[in-house]
């Protein structure tokens, strides 16, 4: 709900005595767009264009001055307005903290709980009254920077400090007097004593009536998000947060971000009653570091949670998106990718970047995604937005078990290595075109993987088993791969192969990338151990059984199958894709990438270690070892 409107819903709900004390915040509002933007300094694409001295329009330089005599006129009546509004406000303060005085005279004489929980009740209600239009203050205020060019806010904002309604300490020691007598404590606040009240919140309210004014109103402690930019870094910080110590402020979370040099500091913080004296400290340490300081006032009795670094929203579900293209993200592809997220409701929570190439290669979001979202027809568009441009989107759940894998199991052929070992094997056999057949019809969902191998295996009866050291010689790692399995292996991870190919083979990729286990087709040979009989024995690997073996592995390392990750390309991957906590389809035909969990169509293997969300700084940590 828009600031306007929500000022007007509180006007019409307020007592009939205080409604014609709200700022009249769209009237000015309205005097902003119909007397000043028109002559914003803030100027057009085409008003900036170089122009001859002899065009007929305005030249430039009097078209400033026409423009800052007119704002001259304009802002000094929108300030007069404006300080109508705030002289009527600071008035109704006040004439209610003379009413309080003397309320509270009368009832300091008795002992008349139920006067004192009125008499604070309407405290509460004046103060909430004046931050709420103090807010609308400061938003009409930047609303006039933004539409004049002009940057008038923060003197007038100062001007505000010494009006009685900013800080009033008759009202506080009262206020503390009957939070005091309601608690049964019945002491007199010093000023030394002044923040005493905060740290007896607990013990208050569980004497005070719940049900007469929600317990957050107790003590009317505001939440404020604060906001400073600038390019000193740690001295950004600093300041920040000195002034949430000299002011006693609760930080209730925090957020930083740093592009190169500029580095911006939010922190959401509960102020106390005596602390909005911050706002001055704040805008004079902003000054002080040529920083950019902005802040928001919350409403308290609006619910409010983790506002920097979590979408404020209930129902919602936590995933990571993780997107990565070898050559570059292209601003189309994020613009699209945007406009996906916004078309589903899906909130960007964090970003973070993984690449420190010169190019943005990945990036990670953190997103907050509504429960009932259709999920298949989410991973559908992901796909057709992947394919579109090439760049991948891997959406996973975000939870403890993200960087908590501890298994992971890889397709051989066209995953680990960049052949299909079979058609190496029929290449010497001679059966290349037949073999080649077989696959086609078995892909073409013709005969299944079982009867494909069969047919394919009977073909290289008489083959010389020396052949399968030959094609050792010849076998080509997929990049990244030795580099990756390096990485885990130093990060902890048990791995695995699993292959549909043959034992022989998978057992040499085993020991060259440092594997743990390796399963496969087994190969019959002749009795003198010469040439392959063309049969195979024991389970076939196949799918189901890829799947099986996975379990298999996961059981005897003690590890859930969500903190499994299974790397494949083929049709009979798919099984085991599912089966893992994170299923990724590697340079996979489209049907596979289809159905698939996650997917890279990247050169490197070493793209797996972005999905777990590591860093480029993270990665070359891992190598160093």
């Amino acid at each position: 709900m828009k600031f306007g409107n929500h000022l007007l819903k509180k006007q019409r709900e307020a007592l009939p005595e205080w409604k014609e004390y709200f700022i009249d915040y769209i009237t000015l509002k309205q005097y902003i767009k119909s007397d000043i933007s028109a002559y914003s300094i803030h100027f057009s694409p085409e008003k900036m264009k170089w122009k001859p001295d002899n065009n007929d329009e305005l030249d430039f330089a009097s078209d400033i001055n026409f423009r800052l005599g007119k704002l001259q006129a304009n802002i000094s009546t929108f300030i007069k307005m404006l300080d109508k509004e705030v002289e009527k406000l600071s008035g109704f303060f006040d004439k209610n903290v003379k009413i309080i005085v003397e309320e509270h005279q009368s009832i300091s004489k008795f002992s008349d709980l139920s006067a004192a929980k009125s008499l604070l009740k309407k405290i509460i209600s004046l103060e909430q009254f004046i931050m709420l239009n103090y807010t609308g203050i400061v938003k009409i205020m930047k609303k006039l920077d933004r539409h004049s060019g002009l940057k008038l806010s923060e003197p007038y904002m100062f001007r505000l400090v010494y009006l009685p309604f900013y800080h009033s300490e008759e009202l506080n020691n009262i206020k503390h007097n009957l939070i005091d007598k309601l608690s049964g404590t019945d002491t007199i606040t010093t000023p030394e004593e002044k923040s005493a009240p905060l740290l007896k919140m607990p013990s208050i309210l569980s004497k005070l009536d719940q049900t007469f004014i929600p317990p957050s109103s107790i003590m009317p402690q505001h939440n404020v998000l604060i906001q400073l930019s600038g390019r000193h870094g740690t001295d950004i910080i600093g300041c920040v947060l000195e002034s949430m110590a000299k002011f006693n402020c609760t930080i209730i979370d925090f957020m930083l971000s740093r592009l190169y040099h500029n580095v911006t500091f939010g922190v959401l913080v509960r102020l106390t009653d005596e602390s909005v004296g911050i706002f001055n400290h704040l805008s004079e340490n902003a000054r002080k570091w040529d920083a950019v300081l902005s802040f928001q006032i919350q409403d308290e009795r609006e619910k409010i949670k983790h506002l920097l670094d979590e979408a404020p929203y209930d129902n919602r579900l936590k995933y990571t998106a993780t997107v990565l293209n070898q050559n570059g993200l292209t601003s189309q592809f994020l613009y699209d990718w945007t406009k996906l997220l916004l078309e589903t409701k899906i909130s960007v929570e964090k970003m973070i970047r993984l690449s420190k190439d010169k190019q943005l290669n990945s990036i990670d979001f953190r997103l907050s995604v509504p429960n009932d979202l259709d999920f298949d027809d989410l991973r559908k568009r992901l796909y057709q937005l992947s394919a579109q441009h090439g760049t991948d989107v891997a959406l996973q759940n975000l939870n403890v078990f993200r960087k908590n894998k501890r298994l992971v199991v890889f397709d051989m052929d066209s995953t680990l290595i960049r052949q299909e070992v079979i058609d190496e094997i029929a290449k010497h056999a001679g059966v290349v075109d037949e073999v080649a057949k077989i696959t086609a019809s078995a892909m073409n969902g013709e005969i299944d993987f079982k009867e494909s191998l069969r047919r394919r295996v009977a073909l290289l009866k008489g083959t010389p088993v020396s052949v399968l050291d030959d094609i050792k010689k010849i076998l080509t790692f997929t990049e990244g791969a030795h580099f990756l399995c390096r990485s885990l292996k130093r990060l902890g991870y048990k791995l695995a192969v699993i292959s549909g190919g043959f034992m022989p083979l998978a057992t040499y990729v085993k020991h060259e990338l440092g594997l743990d286990y390796a399963f496969a087709n087994q190969l019959r040979v002749s009795n003198d151990g010469l040439t392959l009989t063309g049969e195979t024995y024991g389970p076939v690997v196949d799918g189901i059984r890829k799947a099986e073996l996975l379990d298999v592995i996961a059981q005897a390392e003690s590890v859930s199958p969500e903190q499994v990750i299974a790397v494949g390309d083929g049709a009979n991957d798919l099984f085991m894709l599912s089966k893992a906590g994170l299923g990724i389809a590697f340079n996979a035909k489209p049907r596979v990438q289809q159905q698939a969990p996650a997917r890279i169509n990247q050169r490197s293997l070493k793209n797996v270690l972005y999905l777990l969300g590591y860093t480029d700084n993270e990665i070359e940590q891992l190598a160093s070892y």
